[in-house]
Parts: structure tokens; sequence; C-alpha cells
């Protein structure tokens, strides 16, 4: 079992509050838009930390970060960037990697697949952007989205927002939902 720790939009203010939340993750991810490379520096200190760069990010962040990070953890495979949107409202450019997930998902279910056309798929698909959280199965691409909304100060959003889920195998379990009051 690994148990995550999901954060985007900081843009530059780690608010100490996230360390208290996430000292029992095992890991830190952060969907972007980070704001310095010190919360990033930050994040690393405290637990392994994936992340990628925002639209909002520029210098050491984007120069150290990718724009999109396929990675896996445990049975689930994560696709992770910035700017994703949601099921029925994807950024076009992310289209081709969905629908090469969902053809290697069919050919899985005609028989036994290779190795690396099982890498093909997605499970998880992590954003950030909009500062709106948002958890929510896309039926048609058969994967779970997840955007954890804000976690810095920027924008409209009433609160600041965090996500902490386990994964156990291919099982994507116990999500919690964090919301931190502003200060």
């Amino acid at each position: 079992m690994t148990r995550i720790g999901l954060i985007s939009d900081t843009h530059g203010l780690l608010d100490k509050r996230v360390f208290e939340h996430f000292k029992e993750v095992d890991e830190i991810w952060h969907a972007g838009d980070i704001g310095s490379i010190e919360v990033l520096q930050a994040l690393r200190e405290f637990k392994p930390t994936r992340a990628v760069f925002g639209n909002m990010d520029s210098g050491d962040v984007r120069y150290s970060l990718s724009e999109f990070y396929r990675f896996r953890v445990e049975d689930i495979n994560v696709l992770m960037t910035h700017i994703g949107g949601y099921p029925g409202k994807y950024n076009p450019w992310l289209i081709p990697w969905f629908k090469k997930s969902l053809d290697a998902k069919q050919q899985m279910e005609k028989g036994p697949m290779e190795k690396d056309q099982m890498a093909d798929t997605i499970d998880l698909f992590v954003c950030g952007h909009s500062h709106i959280l948002k958890v929510q199965y896309d039926k048609y691409y058969r994967f779970l989205t997840m955007n954890p909304g804000a976690a810095g100060k920027q924008g409209w959003q009433p609160c600041q927002t965090l996500l902490r889920f386990t994964i156990d195998g291919s099982k994507i379990e116990n999500l919690e939902v964090i919301e931190l009051k502003r200060n």
C-alpha cells in the first residue's frame, strides 16, 4: 500500500498545515503551478515528491520538471500534467494519449498483451490549473481523474484544498478531501 498526498497550485505558498496533513503519506504529488523552487525543495526534503511544472512556473521550476509525467505506483499507471481538464472537456493535446490507453485496455480484454502495451494504459489522470477540486471517473476512457484544487491562496477559491488517498495494488482507496481555511 502506498499513501499519496496530492497538491496543486501552491503559487509560491506552501502552507505549513500541508506538512501536518501529509505527515503519514509515502509520496507527495504536485500537479503544477508550484511558484518557486523553494516550495519544490521543501516538499522534496519532507517526502519523496513527483511534480510537473505549470503554466505560471518559470525559471528553476520549469527547468527541473517536465510538462507531462507518466509513472507507475504499484499496479496503477498515472499520467500527470498541469492543464488537463476533466471528462468531456479535456485539452485536445491529451486525446491521442487517452485513445492509446483505451485501445490498450480494449486489447487487454481480448487476451494477453506485451508488457510495453500495458504501459500505454492510464488508470489515473492527475491535473491542476482550474483551482477547482474535482474527482471524477471517465466512463469513456475508463480512468479516474483527480484535480486537488488549489493549495495556495492565489485565485478566487474560498479555501485551500488537498487530496490524500492510498494505492493498494490496482485499487485507489481511502480518498480524503482536506480543506484548509484561509488565514
